[in-house]
């Protein structure tokens, strides 16, 4: 049976070790001309979201295409700051194994769901050498839409479309480490394997309705046996 796995980004797989605050500042301002000091909660949310919340903050009206501008300048700042990245973040113990692991699978195709743009988030896999585990191409980013849930079917569509199988509740996994990544699934129409790898604890993701919840990626078999 063929599945496919949808992997969150930030605090499932890598840390940024704080860069990422700091290229949205920098992004902000560049295309706003405000500058800030802080932003929008960002936990399990996409950048839509977060930007838009953080216009708000700050009472910046948006003339209609500030988003799409801090993509692109988002993405170049990531790229600009690639050293200082590998230097504070790191990719999360296991991770790696995990992808390579999943990656030998032939009946598993695996991708991301995000809730960053596809250029930042492209930026950030290749930076940290992880990005070939993966079809970034049918992944689903926080472009594609701001409510989360609605990137699931998006990414079956796409994995669908590059390998000819479908994809159902029963063959897609999403493995993430809050509680919106649980909800995107419970929603969406995946299952869910949390990681409580980042702010939320094991507890809260259980709670929002997790049944398998791990504390980290560090046993790839375990991993590979649950999805199979």
């Amino acid at each position: 049976m063929h599945k496919v796995i949808l992997w969150d980004i930030d605090h499932t797989l890598i840390e940024t070790g704080g860069v990422g605050s700091q290229v949205f500042k920098d992004a902000f301002e560049q295309v706003t001309g405000r500058k800030i000091d802080r932003l929008a909660d960002v936990t399990g949310r996409t950048e839509q979201v977060i930007f838009r919340e953080t216009l708000a903050l700050y009472d910046v009206e948006d003339p209609g295409d500030y988003f799409p501008k801090f993509v692109e300048v988002q993405a170049a700042g990531y790229r600009a700051r690639a050293d200082e990245m590998r230097q504070r973040g790191r990719v999360l113990p296991g991770a790696r194994e995990a992808l390579q692991a999943f990656a030998e699978r032939p009946e598993i195709t695996q991708t991301v769901l995000t809730g960053n743009p596809k250029p930042s988030a492209i930026a950030k896999l290749e930076i940290f050498d992880i990005a070939h585990y993966l079809d970034l191409e049918i992944g689903a980013y926080g472009t594609d839409d701001a409510d989360r849930p609605n990137l699931v079917p998006i990414a079956q569509t796409r994995a669908t479309t590059r390998t000819g199988h479908t994809y159902t509740r029963e063959t897609t996994y999403i493995i993430g480490d809050t509680v919106s990544d649980v909800e995107a699934a419970q929603k969406g129409g995946a299952q869910i394997i949390a990681v409580a790898s980042g702010r939320t604890t094991s507890e809260e993701l259980r709670k929002a309705g997790a049944s398998i919840c791990l504390t980290g990626l560090d046993d790839d078999a375990a991993m590979v046996r649950t999805v199979l």
